[in-house]
């Protein structure tokens, strides 16, 4: 594409989006399969423990407030052989009760490292500079499949006085990079499938047609759609499931998707799909603005008279009325078209919402209306 070229279509860009209305136009290249699907099997799994962060600077958790940190450091010193302290014994601001959580890989082997993310749960202020005791982390099936520990790093801090006090970030949530073991592995070997299915990450039986149709010219498998979501792919040669399925991953399909407009009404920003198509409407978008202004006058006597000093108020009422006219759009509306009917008449991304919503409303708009 020649420099200009690219240099006003940039620039037409930045202007839709400045006016909070933002087009998709239609998808020129095909894309990779590997970016609209995934393997059915090869997934991550979520683990969750719960333990204790040590070494704070007073800023744990208060442990009037928090019961359960009370008990768990308890239990924690009787393993340790420190046992029978009364509840009046323990008075330490240095420990936080936390949550800790992190995603176990597909193929994750005995003895590797993942991340772990230590939130937490009680009354503490932060928990920079704290150390996490040994936590083991369990899965939905109750089964331990890591075991994480080490020091905390939190990008937040709170700072507090008499007076004033300063918090930045969220210093309660820290994260561990490679603070978890995995001492489990996943029992899932591709050997034993007899079939490969992926999933579409955006279900559509005229995406899922076109995938099965790439991996069947290419001969890889018969592939065949069972649902818009799912394509299932048979197995020839089990001898490199993993090749195959990285040559799948490769192919590449244009995907379809649905006439869609997505507003939000919050921001202002409009997102029109490039398969919308309007009926023949006409639109007309004006608005009555009213402007009352309160001011207030003293009137005061002249010198030597009888009277006395008086507040008079004055109220100025101006009204203002905005005439846009109609704007038609013919039948069969395109995505261009129906920019150029909007911004013909000149109005904002607000007043648009609210066209779109009554373009919806009288059934001229061949699209899903979704507001977030």
């Amino acid at each position: 594409m020649p420099k200009t070229r690219t240099v006003r279509s940039l620039r037409k860009l930045a202007g839709l989006a400045c006016s909070g209305l933002l087009l998709l136009s239609p998808a020129q290249a095909d894309v990779r399969i590997k970016d609209i699907v995934q393997f059915e099997g090869v997934r991550e799994n979520q683990l969750v423990g719960y333990g204790l962060v040590v070494g704070l600077d007073g800023t744990g958790d208060s442990l009037k407030n928090s019961p359960f940190t009370r008990k768990s450091i308890e239990g924690m010193l009787a393993r340790l052989g420190v046992g029978n302290l009364s509840n009046d014994q323990i008075k330490t601001r240095n420990t936080a009760a936390v949550m800790v959580t992190a995603r176990l890989p597909p193929f994750a082997r005995r003895g590797g490292d993942i991340d772990v993310m230590v939130s937490s749960l009680g009354d503490a202020t932060s928990l920079r500079g704290g150390t996490l005791i040994v936590t083991p982390l369990a899965g939905a099936d109750g089964e331990i499949y890591a075991v994480a520990e080490g020091p905390v790093s939190s990008s937040g801090y709170a700072a507090e006085g008499t007076a004033a006090s300063v918090v930045s970030g969220v210093p309660t949530v820290a994260r561990i990079p490679n603070g978890a073991i995995v001492e489990r592995e996943i029992e899932f070997r591709l050997n034993d499938l007899n079939n490969l299915r992926l999933a579409l990450r955006e279900p559509d039986f005229t995406t899922a047609q076109r995938i099965a149709e790439a991996i069947n010219d290419e001969s890889m498998g018969r592939a065949r759609v069972l649902d818009n979501g799912t394509v299932e792919v048979g197995i020839v040669d089990k001898t490199d499931i993993p090749g195959l399925m990285a040559g799948i991953e490769n192919l590449r399909v244009q995907p379809d998707s649905p006439a869609k407009v997505v507003i939000d009404a919050k921001s202002g920003t409009i997102v029109i799909g490039s398969n919308v198509r309007i009926d023949e409407v006409a639109v007309s978008q004006g608005g009555l603005t009213v402007m009352v202004r309160e001011s207030a006058n003293v009137s005061q006597p002249n010198p030597i008279t009888i009277g006395e000093t008086v507040v008079v108020p004055e109220t100025e009422i101006n009204v203002q009325q905005k005439n846009s006219g109609f704007a038609l759009l013919q039948g069969d509306v395109s995505l261009q078209d129906l920019v150029d009917g909007l911004n013909a008449i000149g109005i904002g991304a607000q007043e648009t919402i609210s066209i779109l919503q009554a373009i919806k409303a009288a059934g001229a708009l061949h699209a899903d209306l979704e507001v977030i």
